[in-house]
């Protein structure tokens, strides 16, 4: 089955929204419900998992983008993007602390969906 470009921006959109979500939110859901702490999207390898979702999805997504528009803004940002979660999820923490490995990751994950974004906006025509 192959997964139309749009469908993969928008996918991609949505688990880079499910990572900002994620990041943020288990702090204060796990210090409420500490029920949550030992199911799968607490641990720290949900971020792998996660980057493992996103990688191949948006490289096919971005590049497809850029065959199909030429413009080279919207690969380099969610490029930059992928670059900041896959060096969050791996060394964040150990180089960065939980504070820094959380910024790091919401804001490769904007960087991400602005791309995907981008890219669908030039491909509709709403953006040159």
């Amino acid at each position: 089955m192959k997964i139309s470009q749009s469908k993969a921006d928008t996918l991609a959109v949505g688990i880079s929204l499910v990572c900002s979500v994620h990041c943020l939110a288990m702090p204060l859901l796990v210090a409420t419900l500490p029920i949550l702490s030992g199911l799968f999207f607490a641990e720290e390898s949900f971020h792998l998992w996660m980057i493992f979702a996103v990688l191949p999805i948006s490289v096919y997504a971005l590049f497809q983008g850029r065959a199909t528009h030429s413009k080279n803004m919207p690969l380099l940002v969610g490029g930059m993007g992928l670059l900041v979660l896959i060096f969050a999820a791996l060394m964040g923490h150990d180089l960065l602390g939980e504070t820094g490995e959380k910024a790091w990751t919401v804001t490769g994950s904007i960087a991400v969906a602005i791309g995907h974004i981008w890219n669908h906006k030039i491909r509709q025509g709403s953006m040159a």
